[in-house]
């Protein structure tokens, strides 16, 4: 139960953090942006199909992350 509990507290924190990043969304290029973007949406992705498991939910932000970045390189 309380795997459960810091997975979601895991996931929160990867939102906001993900939301302080956007704070100085203009100041941001592109490719930045979409790596925070994938980021954002990779870690949401892994926590929720990995029930909300800390490694499911750092793992998705990270491939997220790289996957934003390299669609933000056009």
């Amino acid at each position: 139960m309380k795997t459960r509990n810091f997975g979601r507290a895991a996931a929160a924190a990867v939102l906001a953090l993900t939301l302080a990043g956007c704070s100085s969304w203009d100041g941001m290029s592109s490719r930045q942006k979409a790596t925070v973007t994938g980021a954002g949406v990779g870690g949401l992705a892994g926590a929720a199909i990995s029930g909300g498991s800390v490694l499911g939910t750092v793992g998705g932000a990270a491939i997220g992350g790289v996957i934003g970045d390299q669609v933000g390189k056009r």
